[in-house]
Order: C-alpha cells, then structure tokens, then sequence
C-alpha cells in the first residue's frame, strides 16, 4: 500500500489515501510503456508529405529527340528526373503512420503511466477544481501553491468549460477528463494533477474490472 496525501488548493495537506498497486497493475510495465508510447506519437504523425514523380508534373511525353545518331547521351521526355523540372524519382506520396494496440494493453500502459508517476513522486492529488468564472491567474495561484512549476497534465472527474479556459493560456499546461486519460499524455508531461473524485473514479474502475 501506497500513502498519497490530498492537497485542498492552497497546497495544505487534508487527508490521506492508502493505495493498492495491484489496482495500478502491481508494477511498472516499461516495454508496454514503450509501445504505447511510438503508438501515440506515430498516430500524431500526418503523413501528408508527397513529391510530383514524372506522372504528375507538367509537360509533353514526346521524346525530346532520337534514340541514336545526334551524338548526346539517350534521354526521354521533358518530364523525366534526369532533367531539370522533371518529376522526383522514386517521389514521395501520401502514407499512413498510425499504429493500434488492443485495448486491455492501452488500459495496462496507461495504468503502469499513473503508478510510474506516483512512485516518482510526480502525481499530486487535490481534493477539487472548480471555478465560477474563468480565471488564469487563479488557476496559477493554485499550481503555485501545489509547487508544480513545469509541465503538467490536469484531470478531473469530467468536462469542466471553466477548469479548461483557466488553465488553456498557462503554457504546458493541458486539461483532459479522467475518462480519457491515457499513457502518451501522461508521460507526456512531468506533473500528473489529479482530482480526488478523478482518482478514486479511476480505482474503482479497475478495482470492478478485476472482479
């Protein structure tokens, strides 16, 4: 079992959560961590990168001139690669870079992304999040008073519009629903920022997918 202490907003310790790795998957998983990983940064690829090969550029497909006799070095049309303005040999076109996993792996990564985080001492639980109106500096107030300086990945029990704009102008700093949480987000930033209700919706998710 694992004490991680809740913080309430202004970085005061207000209680303490006992928290049971098995519910996290027991231990790091780094190879699956690894594969989540290419998969979520191959799948943020475009893909849309294409050069004009000798079929797709402008121009006559007559042959420039005979075969033999002229004395010059054989050539064709005004379109091959071997000329200027000619299309690129073995040109480029448009592919697909994206990448699966099931979806029990995706479920073990993102678990072994939480439980690597809580034990480097980068996930930070707080007891709420909420806002009547937007507000950036408040929200910095909040990350100030948690000690979290750089890069951080917010997440709360669901969609919340003013959680969003108060965090949305603060650089690296991301807001997601616990509900969509996964493994290249969460290493994709140092801090993990979790609300209580967030995290314990998370424990009890995987605690009744083992039963």
């Amino acid at each position: 079992m694992i004490d991680l202490v809740v913080y309430n907003t202004d970085g005061q310790e207000v209680e303490s959560l006992k928290v049971d790795e098995s519910l996290l998957g027991g231990s790091v998983r780094y190879p699956l961590l690894k594969q989540a990983i290419v998969m979520y940064q191959a799948n943020k690829r475009a893909g849309t990168a294409a050069t004009k090969g000798r079929s797709v550029v402008a121009g006559s497909g007559r042959k420039l001139f005979r075969q033999k006799g002229t004395g010059n070095a054989r050539i064709g049309n005004v379109r091959t690669g071997k000329r200027v303005g000619g299309g690129m040999i073995f040109a480029k076109g448009a592919r697909s870079f994206r990448n699966g996993m099931p979806r029990k792996q995706k479920k073990l990564a993102r678990d072994s992304a939480v439980l690597a985080k809580l034990l480097s001492n980068n996930l930070v639980v707080v007891d709420g999040l909420s806002f009547e109106k937007p507000r950036t500096r408040d929200f910095a107030r909040i990350l100030s008073n948690l000690k979290i300086e750089r890069s951080c990945l917010v997440t709360v029990g669901g969609e919340d519009a003013n959680v969003y704009m108060s965090a949305r102008n603060i650089p690296k700093v991301s807001v997601m629903p616990v509900a969509q949480l996964n493994a290249g987000d969460i290493l994709g930033s140092r801090k993990l920022l979790i609300t209580k209700d967030a995290f314990l919706w998370l424990l009890n998710r995987e605690a009744k997918s083992e039963n």
